[in-house]
């Protein structure tokens, strides 16, 4: 396989950077529906609670764009301790992801190709770090709207409307 070059990584962040966008406020979504006083919620004894996906989501999904900025993946990001409940959790991810995605549209073609290595799994250029992060995140955000429901909540529109979005715009329509 040919290495990618710079025109490559450069036009895929082209295209990229308006899904990422996208897919951002939908996760700031399903982190803001998560109801404060269920957070603790888990549907089997061995799964996440639904406040450890929040926290996971949200550092995980600043860290793989800020490993392609920063030039390197990055464990020792935390949420500050002040943030307690989902809905401020949520608000933290989507202002600290909007400033990652303005220095990533910054970013420098040396930037997008810096080989970066992942735990000490595998090397890869940083801006594959982008498609790895999204996918994990949608898998994890999956899991977490799974939850909502049961927790009392209401699903957010994810990919179009949901029943609890469509059930929210007639209740706004009267």
């Amino acid at each position: 396989m040919q290495p990618m070059t710079a025109e490559q990584a450069t036009s895929f962040l082209d295209i990229y950077a308006g899904t990422l966008r996208h897919e951002s406020r939908t996760t700031r979504s399903v982190l803001e529906a998560v109801p404060a006083d269920r957070s603790d919620y888990r549907p089997d004894p061995f799964a996440k609670t639904a406040m450890e996906l929040v926290r996971h989501i949200a550092i995980a999904d600043n860290r793989f764009v800020e490993t392609v900025t920063t030039g390197v993946f990055d464990t020792s990001l935390a949420i500050p301790d002040s943030l307690k409940t989902p809905a401020e959790i949520a608000e933290w991810y989507g202002d600290r992801h909007a400033t990652n995605l303005v220095a990533l549209d910054q970013a420098t073609p040396e930037q997008l190709l810096a080989m970066i290595d992942f735990r000490g799994l595998f090397t890869r250029p940083a801006i594959t770090f982008l498609t790895l992060g999204l996918h994990h995140t949608i898998h994890h955000r999956g899991q977490l709207s799974s939850y909502l429901r049961s927790m009392g909540g209401k699903v957010p529109a994810i990919y179009g409307e949901s029943y609890d979005s469509a059930e929210a715009k007639r209740a706004a329509a009267v």
